[in-house]
């Protein structure tokens, strides 16, 4: 069953990727900046690789191919896969659970 949080519980966003080059990058700017237009404050938006995701963390972002990976290093956390480093939906989906002050719902079991 996937797990949920509270958007207003969360204070960090971890956008896990396998090596932290090139195209997770761009995207971690990418949501940095949506939430920062969204005028969201309080949470931080870090980037590490998957194998070193902390097991405390509360909101997981990772490609598809990682998830069982995220799932592993941080049981409790809400774990969010997307499919598209750019312009995957997910992204703005997070941003307007932040600025709707919604509950967020992991999309991986």
């Amino acid at each position: 069953m996937a797990k949920s949080i509270n958007s207003a519980d969360v204070k960090m966003i971890i956008f896990a990727c396998e090596a932290g080059m090139g195209s997770s990058v761009m995207s971690v700017s990418s949501l940095k900046k949506k939430l920062k237009k969204a005028d969201v404050q309080g949470v931080d938006v870090v980037h590490v690789a998957a194998r070193n995701i902390p097991e405390t963390a509360q909101l997981v972002i990772v490609h598809r191919g990682l998830s069982k990976v995220a799932v592993a290093k941080a049981p409790n956390a809400v774990v969010l896969a997307f499919n598209q480093f750019l312009n995957d939906p997910i992204f703005d989906e997070v941003v307007a659970a932040f600025v709707a002050k919604e509950v967020i719902t992991g999309n991986v079991g």
